[in-house]
């Protein structure tokens, strides 16, 4: 409880004169919680309407305000419009939708928001609608407050990040004349175990997702006839053989320069092994950073075993065999590509491969200076001298299908949080109050340095 009480102390000078108020902030946020937005509830457009009546409170015209059935969820969007209209919009994102709960696993009802011991705790509290509701209450206190920006500053917000991600490629698709994208489900703070802020992650980058199912099929038999052909051996081999596949190291300008700044606060070998990778990109260095599951994702393409399925009856020859193979893919290397090299690496022409779904690829953003100025100043007010280092996401996030129609996106979440209460998608999810002031101040900031 100190640390946060430092945290607060720390926070507030800075965040005094933010627009946005915490008060409703934290009121948006744990609403927000009590509105069950998994999927197949149908419960997104109610949420999209409560956010469109906070923003309408607060000054938003009719017209400025959109929300679009999709289904059973929706968008929304909401405009401050700017003053040249030459100038392409500035975006922020986020998502409605929550990944799913089950009640009887929690201890308390993860649609019902409690707060308790400086904790707001509900699904959905990190992911998404901590910073959502930040957002919502920033534009609230910017609208009410007069703003008018040069370019036009819009809130998106998604129905279905968390599955389908329909809504997404549809914004994206509207809004893909835009200037950027900032992305509140990507990037944010580390507090130390007392509550101070260590760094501020900026995410430009995320590996594309790609699921194969490598089939392998025999004519079987009586199990007291052993056959060479036998589905399960082959496909232990090719198991093996991914196992110990490594893909080329790679490097970017984003991964190059979160290796460097993170070297020296590493230390030790691992440390070395960045600094080195980062200005060699040396196979040995990449092979040492390759040994830690953390950094791995860091240098290369990843691809893992994750499904197996085989055989019909205990005393008969297997016919078939299927093996799920979930690749994270480096930012600039096709989908396809991955899937020549998997073939090679398994080595059985008599095995069939099968991209699962539709994934798309999408390089990384560039680390554009006037971005990384107004995210440093931001994050400098609240958290001085911490620094903000870039990031290369494994998972997926909205900023994908922008990042794929050449918009830069960036993942400046304002969430401040220690490693160990991290909780997104898991049980007891919670974000600490005590940030909700500076983030909004830092919202404020960077939307008003990169909108004017």
């Amino acid at each position: 409880m100190r640390g946060w009480v430092v945290l607060a102390a720390l926070m507030l000078p800075q965040a005094a004169q933010a627009a946005g108020d915490p008060a409703l902030a934290k009121t948006v946020l744990m609403k927000s919680i009590s509105f069950r937005t998994v999927e197949g509830a149908g419960q997104v457009p109610a949420l999209a309407a409560y956010y469109a009546s906070i923003l309408r409170e607060s000054g938003f015209a009719a017209g400025d305000i959109e929300i679009t059935p999709m289904g059973e969820t929706a968008t929304l969007a909401a405009t401050i419009r700017g003053s040249d209209p030459t100038l392409k919009p500035l975006l922020m994102i986020g998502h409605m939708d929550v990944v799913a709960a089950n009640a009887a696993d929690w201890k308390r009802d993860p649609f019902k928001p409690v707060e308790d011991n400086g904790y707001i705790f509900g699904r959905g509290a990190e992911d998404n609608k901590y910073d959502v509701a930040m957002m919502v209450a920033t534009m609230a206190g910017l609208k009410r407050a007069g703003w008018q920006p040069r370019r036009s500053a819009i809130l998106l917000l998604s129905g279905d990040e968390e599955t389908h991600m329909a809504t997404t490629r549809a914004l994206a698709e509207k809004y893909k004349d835009a200037e950027l994208l900032l992305n509140g489900d990507g990037g944010g703070g580390l507090l130390d175990e007392g509550g101070q802020p260590v760094l501020f992650q900026l995410q430009a980058g995320e590996k594309t997702y790609a699921d194969f199912e490598i089939g392998f099929t025999d004519p079987g038999g009586h199990s007291s006839a052993p056959t060479p052909g036998n589905p399960i051996y082959r496909m232990a081999r090719v198991i093996d053989r991914i196992a110990a596949y490594r893909f080329v190291p790679m490097r970017n300008e984003l991964t190059k320069a979160s290796l460097l700044l993170s070297a020296d606060r590493i230390g030790g070998e691992v440390g070395v092994a960045m600094r080195s990778y980062a200005k060699n990109g040396d196979r040995k260095s990449a092979d040492i950073l390759s040994e830690f599951p953390e950094f791995i994702g860091q240098v290369r393409t990843t691809c893992v075993a994750t499904m197996a399925q085989a055989g019909h009856a205990l005393n008969a020859l297997p016919q078939s065999a299927k093996l799920s193979v979930n690749c994270r893919i480096f930012p600039g290397v096709s989908v396809g590509t991955v899937k020549a090299e998997l073939m090679r690496v398994i080595a059985d022409p008599s095995a069939s491969m099968t991209l699962l779904d539709n994934p798309l690829s999408s390089d990384a953003s560039p680390l554009r200076s006037d971005v990384m100025q107004a995210v440093t100043a931001a994050v400098a007010a609240r958290a001085p001298a911490i620094p903000v280092i870039p990031t290369m996401s494994a998972g997926a996030t909205d900023s994908l299908y922008f990042r794929a129609l050449g918009i830069p996106s960036y993942g400046v979440s304002s969430l401040f949080q220690r490693g160990e209460d991290g909780f997104a998608h898991g049980l007891d999810e919670r974000v600490p109050v005590a940030g909700i002031p500076a983030a909004l101040d830092q919202w404020e900031r960077v939307a008003k340095a990169l909108a004017q």
